[in-house]
């Protein structure tokens, strides 16, 4: 039986960073990972990104290993006991720990009724698949017109794939965006060889020959020689849930990153954190957040006594157009757009009550930590106030 000081359920980006924390406070101790994923953890940002814009593949890698962790890959852990401190994997294979800290992601949102090869895009395995299926001129359906498959629908443009976006929304990153820029988007990407069906919503996938035929509720057909999704994930809080550790939206947490279970611990997109400048309680799918919220959870498992106040940022890149962000980008809210050059360079501010909940940077660069600030102040803002504000 395994014995570790500190087990890491989960081998993605926050699995890694809370390895590089304990070994900077705590160096001798033992620290084991159980991944599902059969590939060591990875920068998983450049499989939307870089790796489509000819970044080598090896770029990605954390190398994990070399920090001094073990690393028990292609096992899922199956079975928690806070009681006993154990955790059991799906080979059947028990190991103990000091500390436990569960990363363990999400799982992706699949589609109902849906034929095998479908790729629901996620993993460096998925990168891979796809980019073996990927020869010069493939059609390829993408599905969802948010993060991810806004950002995978450029990559793969920018390969010669013929790209068609399916999406139920009015235009690309419409949660998100206000409605001129994400109507933008969509004759931006249709400019750059992107076929975007917006307002579509699929019915029916099904197999046509070596390809796929969409059927949209619409009417329209579509076929595709490769179909993929990017329709978002949900927590993956299975094994939290089992061992009866408090679940709502994710694992919640404390402002130490610790669960309602003795010295287990959680981070990255699963965990449901509070937000002091929000005032709100988050779940966060972004890298900074990831290996933020890991390297602290890795320091208080070795000991520190760190709060997680920390206020995640995201970014993203659509051809030559990219942003950073910060906050809650919800287009619900008030919308201040405050642009430089309408929809290429400028600042969007989205309120609730008077106050500054999120800031999208687009294409204005070294303003989050001046975003950070605004969105602490209480305000209230008007629209004449935040005009100019950013950049400082």
């Amino acid at each position: 039986m395994p014995q570790y000081d500190h087990l890491i359920i989960g081998g993605g980006m926050t699995a890694d960073a809370a390895v590089s924390a304990i070994r900077k406070h705590q160096p001798g101790s033992s620290v084991g990972v159980i991944s599902a994923d059969a590939d060591p953890p990875y920068n998983r940002p450049p499989l939307t990104k870089g790796l489509w814009k000819g970044d080598a593949a090896e770029s990605a890698w954390r190398n994990t290993a070399e920090k001094g962790a073990t690393l028990h890959l292609g096992r899922r852990a199956t079975h928690l006991d806070p009681a006993s401190r154990s955790v059991t994997d799906d080979a059947g294979d028990n190991y103990t720990y000091g500390n436990l800290l569960l990363a363990t992601g999400g799982r992706v949102r699949e589609l109902p009724n849906a034929p095998e090869g479908i790729i629901y895009y996620r993993s460096f395995a998925d990168y891979r698949n796809l980019r073996d299926q990927l020869k010069p001129g493939a059609s390829v359906a993408v599905i969802g017109g948010g993060f991810i498959g806004s950002e995978l629908a450029a990559g793969l443009a920018l390969n010669e794939a013929k790209v068609t976006m399916i999406f139920p929304e009015d235009g690309i990153g419409a949660r998100v965006y206000p409605p001129g820029l994400s109507s933008h988007l969509n004759d931006y990407y249709r400019e750059h060889n992107v076929e975007v069906l917006n307002q579509e919503s699929l019915s029916l996938v099904v197999k046509s020959g070596p390809g796929y035929r969409l059927s949209l509720e619409s009417g329209k057909t579509v076929d595709a020689d490769i179909v993929v999704a990017g329709i978002g994930i949900v927590p993956d809080t299975a094994l939290a849930e089992q061992a009866g550790i408090h679940v709502d939206n994710g694992i919640v947490v404390d402002e130490l990153l610790r669960t309602s279970a003795p010295d287990v611990y959680a981070a990255g997109d699963v965990a449901n954190f509070s937000n002091p400048a929000l005032g709100a309680r988050l779940r966060v799918e972004h890298e900074d957040n990831a290996n933020t919220m890991g390297a602290m959870a890795g320091a208080n498992m070795a000991g520190e006594l760190q709060r997680y106040e920390y206020l995640p940022m995201f970014y993203s890149d659509l051809f030559d157009l990219g942003y950073e962000a910060v906050g809650i980008l919800d287009a619900r809210h008030q919308v201040v757009e405050d642009w430089k050059k309408p929809y290429d360079e400028g600042v969007v501010y989205y309120l609730d009550g008077g106050r500054v909940r999120g800031v999208l940077l687009w294409n204005t660069w070294d303003q989050v930590d001046n975003a950070r600030a605004l969105i602490a102040e209480t305000g209230p803002f008007t629209r004449e106030q935040l005009r100019g504000m950013l950049p400082k």
